[in-house]
């Protein structure tokens, strides 16, 4: 990067301008470092650099002092300028080096897993305070830090500092820790001066765009059909009974949990705000899956009252034990997870559970369960509707009812149930497959539902048909009465 300004000017290094056809200098905001203003050495370095000195006791006004060179800071204690036992002025300089990352880059990292791709994402920077060397802090310096890459798609973020081991280095992260992130700027926060930057890992999970888009359309059509679903259920008389109450709670929470996960799963900002979002987000998928197994509780009852019609039972059980079931566990469990570890409650790029300490089991265990146990309705059904089908003769209601129960058993299984396994599953060279499976089919619970409960029903796609006919009814009437008495004689000339 280096340029020629004329035919007599020497060769300027990067962020230098030739100044009377003969010398360089560097652009404002840099300083060479030789720390001469003007030369004519072909190999010199301009480099962004901002010098604080101090010349008395720290002040309340200016206890913390904020470095800013390439839109990269650095935030110092004044007590730690200030050196002790020492006559005289103290100063700190902060330094941004625009090519030095090209050398020292992120090959020099190795605390990192071997299927991670890093990349430095930021200027290397240095920070010093003079005349005595001291690397020895009070309390600890906050650097902030302006991404190469802007919006980047990492799942990991490292804050590193430059170690020097005898003739060799590397980056370490001893010392630093990561504060905040964002797309456009990553803070850190160290407890020495070094030289330092900030290393991003691209991880074997990348976000895939064709999943998200896939996500977001499936959820949006499934938000609606679970809006439609909820609705059938409050205001269709002909069919409100305990079974329908089960669906009734069940679309609600899943539409809450779809709709909180696709305005607020990405929400990472606030740290709080993302740890109350995914403790949402837990609760309400726990009680959809919670009201999933209600729901093969009830037609595993009800497929064993088939042979003595005995429904008021079954109903007085389901409607004692829904409520605090389908609410309380999902509750409870949320809260004992919450109680014993609530930082593992949000992650850097979701608003989700963490995975350190196996703490995703708290929602994929649960889940395992519901799973397991509904399958073992499934099966108990289908062996109670079997003996069902053999003594049945020629009661064609009958049959088509129990088809109808058997039809909505395996979409119970099949659909809420089992093809969360499939994100289980999301491993090795089929994992990608499974992910599409997966996300298609779980993006689509709220179409699913509404088909098998609503549009397939004969009563609703009835109150359908009643609805439409006494508007149409009513449309006649009005006609007929503005036209007046003859009007039917005059229509039928």
């Amino acid at each position: 990067m280096i340029q020629k300004a004329n035919c007599t000017c020497p060769r300027c290094p990067q962020n230098a301008i030739c100044v009377n056809d003969t010398q360089c200098t560097c652009n404002p905001g840099y300083t060479s470092q030789s720390g001469e203003k003007f030369f004519t050495f072909p190999l010199e370095i301009c480099q962004a650099v901002e010098t604080r000195v101090v010349t008395n006791n720290c002040s309340k006004e200016r206890k913390i002092f904020n470095l800013n060179v390439q839109m990269n800071s650095l935030d110092i204690h004044c007590n730690d300028i200030i050196q002790e036992n020492l006559q005289g002025p103290s100063a700190v300089i902060f330094i941004s080096y625009s090519s030095l990352g090209n050398i020292i880059n992120a090959t020099f990292f190795d605390e990192v897993n071997e299927e991670d791709r890093i990349y430095l994402n930021s200027q290397v920077v240095s920070a010093a305070i003079g005349p005595k060397r001291n690397t020895s802090l009070s309390r600890p310096v906050i650097l902030s830090f302006q991404h190469v890459k802007m919006k980047p798609l990492s799942k990991k973020v490292f804050c590193v500092f430059w170690k020097s081991t005898g003739e060799d280095g590397h980056w370490s992260r001893a010392g630093c820790f990561l504060v905040q992130v964002n797309k456009s700027h990553t803070t850190c926060r160290c407890t020495h001066l070094s030289s330092f930057a900030v290393l991003m890992a691209f991880t074997s999970q990348e976000e895939d765009p064709a999943l998200a888009v896939i996500t977001y359309v499936g959820l949006s059509l499934s938000l609606l059909c679970l809006l439609l679903a909820a609705l059938t259920f409050l205001l269709c008389k002909a069919i409100q009974n305990t079974s329908t109450s089960l669906h009734l709670q069940l679309s609600l929470c899943l539409f809450l949990a779809h709709l909180l996960f696709l305005t607020a799963i990405d929400r990472t900002e606030n740290k709080v705000l993302c740890a109350i979002i995914a403790g949402a987000l837990h609760y309400l998928y726990l009680a959809s899956f919670t009201w999933m197994l209600l729901e093969g509780l009830h037609l595993f009852l009800t497929a064993r009252n088939l042979t003595v019609v005995n429904y008021s039972s079954v109903s007085r059980f389901m409607k004692w034990l829904m409520f605090p079931v389908g609410y309380g566990v999902p509750a409870v469990i949320v809260g004992i997870s919450a109680v014993s570890r609530p930082h593992l409650y949000g992650t850097p790029e979701r608003c989700w559970l963490h995975l350190k300490q196996g703490f995703i089991w708290g929602f994929l265990g649960p889940v395992c369960v519901i799973i397991c146990v509904n399958l073992v309705f499934f099966l108990l059904v289908l062996w109670i509707l079997k003996k069902k089908f053999s003594s049945l003769n020629s009661e064609v209601s009958t049959i088509q009812n129990t088809r109808m129960l058997t039809l909505k058993a395996a979409a119970l299984v099949l659909i809420l149930g089992c093809t969360w396994c499939l994100g289980i599953l999301q491993v090795g060279p089929a994992g990608r497959v499974m992910g599409y499976l997966f996300t298609i089919i779980n993006s689509l619970q709220g179409v699913f539902i509404f088909l098998v409960y609503c549009l397939l029903s004969q009563q609703v796609r009835k109150w359908f048909g009643n609805i439409m006919k006494p508007k149409s009814e009513s449309e006649i009437y009005t006609l007929s009465s503005r036209l007046g008495p003859d009007s039917k004689h005059n229509v039928d000339k």
